[in-house]
């Protein structure tokens, strides 16, 4: 009688934060836990996901669209220059931007500070049969909130709490929350903050305020392991994605999210009408004059 084979290890349980995790930021970096060993490799299959991306998100669109009330957020969080606009463009622009919702979270403005810090989130929820993308997210209340003592400590332990039983609402109703920490070094955003001055096409994204957070490193490393360890659960798991390489990062976000849809396995609807019908209808039809 042959074995059974081992089943191919998953993305998701290869970067997945596990739930109650004390381990602080379980992956380096530079880490290659799993996937492609080389930029070239990663290319070639980042094609090929985005092939599939594009297939299983028609169907997730023609879901929503004839009835369903399944939806995908996929959350980036990260320190400055770890690549989320990066990674928006070379995954999600493999996919119908109809499709997708983009949102980008960034200093609260008046209105929003008058509410809940939830209340701008939910405005920018993925409608059903959509991808919703969140460059950064509602844990930017967690992170340089607490690193900048913007609030007290109290309120930010509460904060935890209320984002766990947000996310199991949006898992309860339909939305699949894939949550990714693109986790990069300080010498790497070094090279990459200097190599933006230096480029005058690219000094448009550089912000002062940016080395302020730089000088902070330490504290926001504990933030994001406070939030991870906290906020990791069944409902909605935090994947860390290694980020030095720009070409792994983009290809290990692809593959969480193509396994994420496959789980969910989306179904275009069968037609409410006679298909034959209606061919029947237009091959007796008349040409326009």
């Amino acid at each position: 009688m042959a074995k059974k084979r081992p089943s191919r290890p998953s993305v998701r349980d290869a970067l997945r934060v596990p739930a109650g995790n004390r381990r602080g930021i379980p992956l380096q970096p530079s880490a290659h836990p799993i996937g492609p060993d080389s930029k070239a490799a990663a290319a070639a299959d980042l094609a090929r996901t985005g092939t599939r991306l594009a297939e299983l998100q028609e169907a997730l669109h023609a879901e929503g669209v004839t009835g369903g009330h399944r939806s995908v957020l996929l959350v980036l969080q990260g320190m400055d220059t770890s690549g989320k606009g990066g990674t928006i463009k070379h995954v999600c622009g493999q996919v119908n931007p109809q499709g997708l919702r983009i949102a980008s979270f960034k200093k609260p403005t008046k209105t929003e500070l008058r509410h809940d810090f939830l209340w701008r989130i939910r405005k920018q929820l993925p409608d059903p049969g959509y991808i919703g993308v969140f460059d950064r997210s509602h844990y930017e209340d967690v992170l340089v909130a607490r690193v900048n003592e913007l609030v007290p400590p109290e309120t930010i332990e509460a904060r935890y709490d209320q984002i766990n039983q947000f996310e199991a609402e949006l898992a309860e109703r339909g939305t699949t929350l894939v949550k990714c920490f693109l986790h990069i070094s300080p010498e790497v955003q070094r090279e990459r903050l200097i190599a933006r001055l230096k480029n005058p096409a690219k000094q448009w994204k550089f912000n002062p305020g940016d080395l302020d957070a730089r000088a902070r490193w330490n504290d926001y490393q504990q933030a994001y392991a406070a939030a991870l360890r906290r906020c990791s659960t069944g409902a909605a798991p935090w994947y860390v994605v290694p980020a030095d390489r720009k070409w792994y990062r983009n290809w290990a976000v692809g593959q969480l999210l193509l396994e994420t849809l496959e789980h969910m396995q989306p179904r275009t609807p069968a037609p409410s009408f006679d298909v034959d019908a209606e061919l029947a209808r237009i091959m007796d039809s008349e040409q326009p004059r």
